[in-house]
């Protein structure tokens, strides 16, 4: 056996049992035709996760708790002196109502999405899709709600209408023109949560292979059907995994995904707190995404009412500190315009405004503020 083949086989051999990990200079999004201001967000967010985290928080520049529509205001503001990194919005609104309202809804989530870049912010979309095929609600109740997912996608008998939706998101996206004519990037997350029931895309109403297609479907439509090029694309379940295997049971490849996440609100504060049990499954969508040149971020996590005064440094910091991992944001869920008690951001005179200071003071979070030049790319 000769010395070069010797080195062949062993540089083979860790290889095989080693998985490589790409890095932010290598890994690039599954669009190739992305915007350039799109792989630049891509690319700063993996290396702004080696060492922190962007805060972001849903719905948090369009009304908060006790106020609606003020501008340039977020509860987040009011507290520390910075909006989130990453704001939150919603599809909701895209379909299901009158044209007049879808119109002006688009144009309400288009200036919020410019107002965001212009002050060098992140936007990520989720879509509390309202059924397509028997209306009424994003949720699934019994006796009312359809299964639709084998409706839209091909060869459904909805998949027509299913593709006017996207043509709508098509079009938003396509008009999300900022001030240097560049379009702004998005980070969309279709159908999350989708290992549980309550949604009517969840694991009980479809199969694996229909979600996988439904996915693909999407992707494919919006970028290569309708020529979106500034959308990167998350994949988010519930915490119902347990192993690697369980959370790519519904997966549809690393060539249709940009970002995986978690959504968890069990493990810190709703139903107890297992911070170790939040935290390795954190490590699963970590390691996955190092391996494969992805994105991973704490998608959705919270504690409604915030009734743990030390829950930003004790459970949240601590959670995603616990083991070696790459998380690009964590987002909190919204603060209800109404509602005393559903609130997932400290708002003035909340009992866990000091310990929200400590955590926006903390080096590993990042505020918009903390932000430099996030949609472009250097040499460094």
């Amino acid at each position: 056996m000769t010395y070069r083949f010797t080195i062949f086989v062993i540089a083979t051999f860790f290889a095989f049992i080693m998985p490589i990990q790409l890095d932010a200079q290598t890994a690039l999004p599954i669009d190739d035709k992305a915007s350039t201001e799109t792989k630049a967000l891509f690319v700063n967010l993996m290396k702004l996760s080696k060492n922190h985290t962007l805060f972001g928080h849903q719905h948090a520049t369009e009304y908060g708790h006790g106020w609606s529509g003020d501008d340039n205001r977020s509860d987040v503001k009011s507290v520390c002196g910075s909006h989130p990194a990453v704001i939150g919005i919603d599809f909701m609104g895209f379909s299901g109502h009158s044209d007049d309202k879808i119109e002006k809804n688009t144009k309400r989530l288009r200036e919020n999405v410019i107002d965001t870049y212009r002050r060098g912010g992140v936007t990520t979309v989720a879509w509390h899709f309202i059924n397509p095929v028997s209306g009424g609600s994003f949720y699934w109740k019994d006796n009312q709600s359809e299964a639709a997912v084998k409706h839209i996608i091909p060869g459904g008998k909805a998949h027509n209408n299913y593709k006017e939706i996207l043509s709508t998101i098509g079009n938003w996206a396509k008009s999300l023109e900022s001030d240097n004519g560049e379009l702004v990037p998005v980070i969309f997350r279709p159908y999350h949560e989708f290992d549980g029931g309550w949604f009517w895309w969840g694991a009980p109403h479809c199969t694996p292979h229909e979600f996988k297609t439904l996915w693909k479907f999407t992707v494919s439509y919006l970028r290569d059907t309708l020529d979106v090029h500034n959308f990167l694309y998350a994949f988010s379940p519930d915490n119902k995994f347990n192993n690697r295997e369980d959370f790519l049971v519904r997966y549809p490849g690393d060539e249709w995904v940009d970002m995986i996440g978690m959504d968890n609100y069990a493990d810190l504060g709703r139903d107890g707190y297992n911070l170790k049990r939040a935290a390795r499954k954190l490590k699963i969508v970590s390691d996955y995404a190092r391996e494969k040149g992805k994105l991973a971020a704490f998608t959705e996590t919270g504690l409604e009412s915030i009734t743990n005064p030390e829950w930003w440094t004790q459970t949240l910091l601590k959670t995603m500190q616990m083991y070696d991992m790459d998380l690009c944001y964590v987002l909190v869920w919204r603060n209800d315009t109404n509602s005393p008690t559903h609130y997932y951001a400290p708002f003035p005179g909340h009992k866990s405004v000091p310990d929200f200071i400590r955590f926006y003071e903390h080096p590993y979070t990042l505020f918009e503020k903390d932000l430099v030049d996030i949609y472009k790319l250097t040499d460094d």
